[in-house]
């Protein structure tokens, strides 16, 4: 469809600089036939006073057949000049084309991969939803404590449909833009996310450690906050029992840096260029620990870090653990 299209606004592109390049030509030729009609008239009758009328008569015969040679050398070069203005016009209105559908091109895409990114991850609790729910009306003595644990997975279910659904929204909702920034103190954000994921951790016996300071960026407490909390419930889920989470905060430049530092299961390095991308999920050491979610979390966390006209970058290796760090403008 892309390639129809290109091919098509190529036509166009190609066909606008056509005309002005035709239209040019002949303007150009006109003008350029005129002038030199004019001077060889003005030689021929300047000659006709000083020569006789035979000579006279030669000489303007010539000047005719040269003026004649010199429009038919005007029109030679006039017309490879729009054979080259075709083929280079062409190649450029193709590469303009192209560079023109590509961002349409690129979104159409992202948008299909996520509607079936989507629609694959609601079946799924769904299906099962469904099969459970099918088994117990085809059972007959269906017992009430059967009953209940049946109904307990469905709320499961019903509880990740409810979870996928709000990253979705998160994701979808919003210009990218923060209405109201002001200065946000990132002691204050940090101690939030750690009292929000405190139990989590208790858990799986990790510690949460937080060094953060009372820098200051510019920004949305509430969105700040749940930057922190995604980064720290990624690194309970992807780190063993008994191990350490630390988050740190540093000044540097007209950045603050945040650092949330675990020492779980690691990445590849070929998988770091994919982690914020929606709905990615290891299938390698960090799976390990079968930590569940849909893969969006990282990919709100990297909105929300745009959003705040910031950045993230991210040092990980298998079995020694990772480190995101958050860089958000400073206050001043």
């Amino acid at each position: 469809m892309f390639h129809s299209a290109a091919l098509k606004l190529t036509g166009w592109y190609l066909a606008i600089i056509m005309a002005i390049s035709i239209i040019f030509s002949i303007s150009l030729y006109h003008v350029s036939s005129a002038d030199l009609d004019r001077n060889v008239n003005r030689q021929i009758g300047y000659f006709s006073n000083l020569l006789g009328p035979d000579e006279s008569q030669d000489y303007g015969l010539l000047r005719q057949r040269q003026l004649g040679q010199d429009l038919e050398h005007l029109r030679g070069n006039l017309i490879l000049f729009n054979i080259l203005v075709l083929i280079g016009g062409g190649a450029a209105s193709y590469w303009l084309a192209r560079r023109t559908l590509a961002p349409i091109e690129e979104a159409l895409d992202s948008q299909s991969r996520f509607a079936s990114d989507a629609s694959h991850e609601l079946r799924t609790p769904l299906t099962a939803i469904q099969t459970e729910n099918e088994v117990a009306l085809r059972n007959k003595f269906l017992s009430k404590p059967t009953a209940v644990k049946l109904l307990r997975s469905n709320l499961e279910e019903v509880a990740k449909l409810k979870a996928l659904s709000e990253g979705l929204l998160r994701l979808s909702n919003g210009n990218g833009e923060i209405l109201e920034p002001k200065p946000v103190s990132l002691k204050a954000a940090a101690a939030n996310a750690v009292k929000r994921y405190g139990r989590a951790a208790e858990a799986k016996k990790i510690i949460l450690v937080n060094n953060v300071s009372g820098f200051k960026v510019i920004g949305d407490a509430e969105a700040i906050s749940e930057l922190m909390s995604i980064f720290i419930d990624n690194s309970i889920k992807y780190s063993p029992r008994g191990s350490r989470v630390t988050l740190s905060s540093q000044r540097r430049g007209g950045h603050v840096l945040i650092k949330i530092a675990d020492s779980g299961y690691g990445m590849k390095q070929t998988e770091l260029p994919h982690i914020f991308e929606r709905f990615y999920r290891s299938d390698s050491s960090r799976a390990r620990d079968s930590a569940g979610g849909y893969g969006l979390g990282l990919a709100i966390a990297k909105k929300i870090t745009e959003a705040h006209k910031g950045h993230i970058e991210v040092s990980s290796a298998v079995d020694k653990g990772t480190t995101f760090t958050i860089f958000l403008p400073a206050s001043a």
